[in-house]
């Protein structure tokens, strides 16, 4: 999952300005070692490995460069022994490829074939030149090592700080998702399409949203166990963050379910077959009375995530979630309401664990003697 990890959700203009600028020194840099080291006149595979490997997530680094380095390995020397012994194009030319082909899959991992391996013996294939699969090899190392040992030294990211922009990006575009869906549900009475149109969400967009604080957890976690770029231990977190981080990692699935099970709920039904009861669509009372829990429960979140009080507005984000429960309470109504519920049990369990509870209040740590 290394693509989950520390990654910029909101990306900034001096962000990517960073990242372009450490592409091209490392490009740079390879570049001239190589013609230093006259492996070439023109040693371009030494400038692709930053093009290739760099990217957001700097513990994929080495990794990455790795699988290109065993993929350029493979590929010249299948290329090399099968031009040496196969010497007709007829019969050398599809060998190369399927042996290529071959081994990109057995070099690669699930789902994610190593294409270095076929695009390193089809260059060797097609380039006669003598001294061409070394100085491809060496060019590939220079490049490589250029990118894992320099690249970190240039705007080390700080992986607390990638954590917390995570975390304010995801508790930012949760509250507006939470704010459309109750809008969408306050217009319902009197513009029914407003509740269609929560189904008109872009799933790809939202699936990316519900991943982003198990990203932040696992950026925190190497933070706070020292597995840091250049193995240095990063300064302390904020106050707080683990626990808020916790908390958006819980609730995320349960948001995710909740809003999976409106849209479903919203969607318009086609004319055949009975209707189901509890899911009549826009004319639903259930989601006419829903807007005021997720509103409250969307205010809760937003502060829990943010490391306000929280107390007061989870307590009558409870009392709705009640009372939506005693004026509705079929089975579709009860599994609309799960998500919702499951998210108030993470919040409580939150505030207990935060010591941030109200003294002398039910269900909450007793005060101090």
């Amino acid at each position: 999952m290394s693509g989950l990890v520390a990654v910029p959700y909101v990306s900034t203009p001096g962000g990517r300005l960073r990242s372009a600028a450490r592409l091209a020194l490392c490009a740079a840099a390879s570049w001239y070692l190589c013609l230093w080291w006259g492996t070439s006149t023109t040693p371009v595979p030494a400038a692709l490995p930053a093009v290739l490997i760099l990217r957001e997530d700097v513990y994929a680094w080495p990794r990455l460069g790795w699988e290109r380095l065993a993929g350029v390995v493979v590929g010249v020397v299948l290329s090399t022994v099968l031009l040496h012994w196969v010497t007709d194009p007829t019969w050398s030319f599809p060998l190369v490829l399927l042996c290529g082909c071959a081994g990109m899959y057995l070099l690669g991992r699930p789902g994610s074939p190593n294409q270095q391996v076929l695009i390193t013996a089809l260059m060797v294939y097609a380039t006669a030149v003598p001294g061409y699969p070394l100085a491809r090899l060496e060019e590939t190392f220079v490049g490589i090592a250029v990118v894992v040992l320099l690249g970190p030294l240039l705007w080390p990211p700080d992986p607390y700080r990638s954590a917390t922009e995570g975390l304010d990006g995801y508790r930012t575009a949760v509250g507006e998702l939470l704010a459309g869906i109750t809008d969408g549900l306050e217009r319902a009475a009197t513009a029914p399409e407003a509740v269609r149109a929560l189904a008109a969400g872009a799933l790809p967009e939202r699936a990316r949203l519900w991943l982003r604080p198990q990203a932040c957890r696992d950026a925190f976690d190497r933070a706070a166990g020292g597995r840091t770029p250049l193995r240095r231990r990063a300064g302390r977190p904020p106050e707080g963050l683990d626990g808020r981080l916790v908390l958006a990692a819980r609730t995320a699935p349960t948001l995710q379910y909740f809003t999976e099970e409106l849209y479903e709920r919203t969607r318009p039904r086609g004319s055949a077959g009975p209707a189901e009861p509890g899911a009549d669509g826009p004319h639903d009372p259930a989601l006419h009375a829903l807007a005021p829990l997720v509103r409250v429960t969307a205010g809760a979140l937003d502060a829990a995530l943010r490391g306000g009080d929280f107390a007061e507005p989870l307590d009558r984000a409870r009392a709705l979630d009640l009372a939506h429960r005693t004026a509705h309470p079929s089975r579709h109504d009860a599994v609309l309401r799960a998500g919702l519920h499951l998210t108030h049990e993470a919040l409580a369990d939150h505030l207990h664990r935060s010591g941030a509870a109200r003294p002398g209040t039910p269900g909450r740590p007793p005060p101090p003697e």
